[in-house]
């Protein structure tokens, strides 16, 4: 129970120094957002918890391909603020991202990469 109490509040102490850093300054909290801190931390915890090799490689496999669909939300997302408001530009990135992620997991599947479960 303490490893994964240590777990929970090393990995909400990241996404807190994220929001802080993004307080004080838009580059650098950026920066650190897009670091991929929270998938190598994934990557520790799975090492630590002795799980299988092909099970952490897995899992960076796919994190790679979901990845790809995200990216045209963090354009979308500024365009989009200023003209409907934060919940209708966040609504209407997390659709592009869906729509994007299907699309992406069509495209992908004639060569031999399974995206949905």
């Amino acid at each position: 129970m303490g490893w994964l109490v240590t777990k929970y509040l090393i990995t909400a102490g990241l996404v807190v120094l994220v929001s802080e850093l993004a307080k004080r300054s838009d580059k650098v909290g950026g920066f650190v957002a897009a670091l991929p801190l929270v998938t190598v931390l994934t990557l520790v915890w799975l090492q630590i918890e002795r799980q299988p090799a092909d099970r952490i490689g897995n899992h960076a496999w796919y994190t790679f391909w979901y990845v790809l669909p995200t990216l045209p939300m963090f354009l979308a997302f500024p365009w989009l603020l200023p003209r409907f408001g934060f919940w209708t530009a966040l609504g209407v990135s997390a659709a592009i991202t869906l729509a994007l992620f299907w699309l992406l997991a069509r495209t992908v599947r004639p060569f031999g990469i399974d995206l949905l479960p």
